[in-house]
């Protein structure tokens, strides 16, 4: 059977209050292509939804739009579980309208598994619904199982023993997906995830990870990538789109896998097109650089951080024309003189103090370079301190 597995649409999210819902809606557009070239038999989204408990009312309808669309009048099973953005009880309420059609919301983390009979390959998935498993959330679903001692351990190992009861549903006649949104330790982070592991207390083992699962299908961090150190084929399909200039340069996808009961799961990329990329800026030539830059058209339809070494303030008038020239400007930031000196002094901190003493007195006076005579002297002052030249 083929499975797409994608997550963190964060539908709602907006970029310094510019919109990106229109770039969401290409991208579910192009997912629907998508699954029906590819010929997928079954959709699971790994949580984060939307971007925040109460999204707007514009994302909760495209939302459902979409999972009606790509379960194709119910010949396409579709799995949604909650990420830590997602209200947990908001995106379970519409369950009993996906009756009649093969759409699961899981809002809350459970070690139980959905049997899906898949009629195009006649094969069971059975899928494991771990809903971003907060620590109370968890806590919750083991206080019936698992004593007391358990409980208060790590929630590390209150994942691996999720996952081992977890394990004891699977089916060896069926092709088996443990489906969370969680951090393991060692994923590429990006600023636009919101943390949900603190001084590494909600970060799981790469190993804890089900060995059972023919595929571990993750949420949470927006690089796509797979864990290396997993027991199991186990990655993150990353977000669809660039939600910050952290991500400037992310390759977006999804993944397909394919997957049948008890062999070995193989996994293709499908690379995005949807979306307006984000990207950086750095004009070092000031303002003439980057009415050239406009001009040629770079980068025309992109989202742009903006830095700009000038001498002199920008204006407000500046600052307009820019906007008005190219709506695509989210920062415009000027490097002043100044600015642009004070970075270069930090790249100093890591050389010899007699460097550093040197690009210290060429700084002060205008490009000269003292004598070794004076460098001596200046070792012999600072012998035994730590000069601070800055």
């Amino acid at each position: 059977m083929r499975i797409l597995h994608t997550a963190d649409w964060h539908l709602g999210k907006t970029l310094e209050g510019r919109s990106r819902l229109p770039e969401q809606e290409a991208f579910l557009d192009e997912l629907k292509q998508i699954v029906n070239e590819e010929k997928i038999d079954a959709v699971i989204m790994a949580g984060d939804a939307f971007d925040t408990v109460n999204p707007p009312s514009s994302a909760e309808k495209l939302f459902y739009e979409s999972l009606s669309s790509l379960a194709d009048k119910g010949r396409r099973p579709v799995v949604v579980i909650a990420g830590n953005h997602d209200h947990p009880d908001r995106l379970q309420a519409a369950s009993p309208l996906t009756d009649g059609q093969p759409i699961y919301l899981a809002g809350f983390p459970t070690t139980g598994v959905i049997d899906i009979p898949i009629k195009q390959s006649g094969e069971v998935l059975a899928v494991s619904p771990l809903a971003y498993p907060s620590e109370a959330r968890l806590n919750e679903v083991l206080a019936d199982d698992f004593d007391e001692a358990l409980l208060r351990d790590h929630y590390n190992e209150k994942i691996k023993q999720a996952y081992h009861e977890i394990s004891k549903s699977f089916k060896k006649e069926a092709v088996n997906i443990a489906v969370s949104h969680l951090y393991v330790a060692g994923g590429s982070q990006s600023d636009s995830e919101r943390p949900i592991e603190v001084g590494g207390a909600y970060t799981v083992a790469a190993e804890s990870l089900p060995a059972a699962a023919d595929y571990v299908a993750l949420g949470h961090l927006h690089r796509p990538q797979t864990i290396k150190r997993a027991s199991t084929l186990a990655r993150y399909s990353g977000s669809p789109l660039a939600y910050s200039f952290s991500e400037a340069g992310y390759a977006k996808s999804v993944t397909i896998i394919d997957a049948k009961a008890g062999e070995k799961a193989a996994f293709k990329e499908i690379f995005l097109s949807s979306g307006k990329p984000l990207v950086k800026w750095q004009a070092r030539e000031g303002l003439n650089q980057v009415y050239s830059w406009i001009e040629e058209g770079k980068d025309k339809n992109a989202w742009i951080d903006l830095e700009v070494y000038a001498s002199d303030q920008l204006s407000i008038e500046e600052i307009h024309r820019l906007r008005k020239l190219n709506p695509g400007f989210i920062h415009i930031r000027p490097i002043y003189e100044e600015r642009a000196t004070s970075r270069d002094s930090i790249h100093t901190k890591q050389l010899p103090i007699d460097e550093m003493f040197v690009k210290f007195y060429e700084r002060q006076t205008g490009g000269a370079l003292p004598d070794d005579e004076m460098i001596k002297l200046f070792l012999e002052l600072s012998s035994g301190q730590e000069g601070n030249l800055e």
